[in-house]
């Protein structure tokens, strides 16, 4: 449920022109050549360099920051929930545009299965998002309706597409639920899909809830990747239905 963490790189510029300087990766006893593979595409990735370079825990920080600067949802004050949020990249957005590190009124909780070191302006748990006790303990957290609910939440694939997509299709599910519990009247939910995007019984709790529903693929995200992301705007509130049971 985590998102991996950003590596050695090369120099480059996210915003502008890119010098591409090429690394190979050295064949290593025992090593398999998808890992090869893997480094040396970490090595030669433009994010991840930038991600060094800008001081952000992960590449996918370019995501979160490419979709708000292009539909605006994480604004100063606002109150942000963020599942999945290891190593912390979206952690780190969400707190600078929020203004939660300056004093400004925001307000961002995290959480992560996985061992994630604080960020100044936000408040970060390490617990299952799935565990019983993971959706009170976050709203306690929060201290009120949140404005925004980000889930950048993925199961560890199997290899096989099926499998990975509804594996990642029940976590986008959960964090809907949550998400229709948390929100206050005009909130945003971000969260991942794979291509093909959301399915049907989704997509119906999504427009049924919110006034305008999208999937979006920033360009940080990897065009040999299956993934995007689906960006739900202007909670309706009111019914808090996910299953359809009454009329938004």
């Amino acid at each position: 449920m985590s998102k991996r963490k950003a590596g050695s790189g090369t120099t480059s510029n996210t915003a502008g022109s890119t010098r591409e300087l090429k690394q190979r990766v050295k064949t290593a006893r025992g090593r398999k050549n998808s890992s090869t593979q893997w480094l040396q595409r970490q090595l030669n990735d433009p994010y991840v360099a930038a991600a060094r370079r800008d001081g952000y825990r992960s590449r996918a920080a370019y995501k979160l920051l490419e979709i708000d600067d292009k539909h605006h949802f994480l604004k100063p004050g606002a109150r942000v929930v963020d599942l999945g949020a290891a190593p912390g990249g979206w952690t780190q957005i969400a707190v600078k545009r929020t203004g939660a590190a300056n004093g400004r009124g925001g307000h961002v909780v995290g959480i992560d299965i996985l061992p994630m070191e604080q960020i100044a302006g936000s408040t970060v748990i390490e617990l299952d998002f799935r565990a019983d006790e993971a959706p009170d303990t976050l709203k306690e957290l929060m201290g009120g309706p949140a404005d925004v609910v980000l889930s950048d939440m993925a199961a560890s694939a199997t290899g096989h597409r099926p499998t990975d997509h509804l594996r990642i299709m029940a976590l986008c599910e959960m964090a809907l639920d949550f998400a229709v519990e948390v929100l206050k009247p005009g909130g945003s939910f971000l969260a991942k899909v794979l291509q093909g995007g959301a399915e049907r019984d989704l997509m119906k709790a999504l427009n049924r809830n919110f006034a305008a529903v999208r999937h979006v693929k920033p360009k940080a995200s990897r065009s040999d990747s299956a993934e995007m992301y689906v960006l739900a705007t202007g909670f309706k509130g009111g019914s808090r239905s996910v299953q359809g049971n009454s009329e938004a």
